[in-house]
Parts: structure tokens; sequence; C-alpha cells
């Protein structure tokens, strides 16, 4: 990653990263959509197809989920990208606490969302 998100957000987005691959270890993270302005890339979880993306902002650390509004999530971990029909995103900022228990359940019910859509 580049030395300007040497700061909270590379450190939030490293804590997010090992999260995802703690909750299913299984899980894929590539580079893409890399461009002038973002030369590093947007990171990308996929498992039997894509679960989210991570992107730095100013202010937050965005993980989208692709098909969010599918997902269930009783502890309510979306906050953001929520009047879609498709997807869902957590905002997290500086100083967030991040639910790991309702993180990690919210990761495999992607996951388990791709599994029943590749068996159909």
């Amino acid at each position: 990653m580049s030395d300007q998100l040497a700061d909270w957000r590379e450190t939030k987005l490293s804590r997010l990263r090992a999260l995802i691959k703690q909750a299913d270890p299984e899980t894929v993270e590539e580079a893409k959509w890399k461009k002038p302005s973002q030369p590093e890339g947007v990171s990308v979880w996929s498992h039997l197809g894509p679960i989210c993306t991570g992107e730095t902002y100013k202010s937050v650390v965005k993980l989208t989920f692709f098909k969010g509004a599918s997902l269930k999530d009783p502890s309510g971990l979306f906050n953001s990208s929520l009047e879609g029909n498709t997807r869902r995103a957590i905002d997290f900022h500086e100083d967030d606490e991040i639910d790991e228990k309702a993180f990690a359940a919210l990761i495999r019910a992607a996951v388990s969302l791709n599994r029943s859509s590749t068996h159909r």
C-alpha cells in the first residue's frame, strides 16, 4: 500500500483483512480497478463469487458487500449504501470498534449465499 495510507485507515483495513481470512480461510483477496488516483487498486474478496470490496477514503474505511441486501444483519453492521436493492456497506471510522463476532458471521453468511447461488 502507498505511504499516504500508512495511518489509521491502513491499520483498520489490515485488521478487517485478517478478520475476513479468519472467518473464511478460503477467501481470496485481489487488487482490482487500478487507476492513477488509486494505484494500489481496490481490495476485492471472493469465495465461490464476490463477497465484498474494501476501500479507504479520507474519513472512513468502506467495506461494500456485493449481495449485502440479501444478507441478514441482526447486529446492524450495515450503516451505508442502505437504499440500494443489492449492495450494502459498512463505513468504519477511525475510533469505531469492530464487532468481530458479528463481522465474522456476516462474512460467513456472504460465502453461504454465494454457495447457495452456485448450486441452483
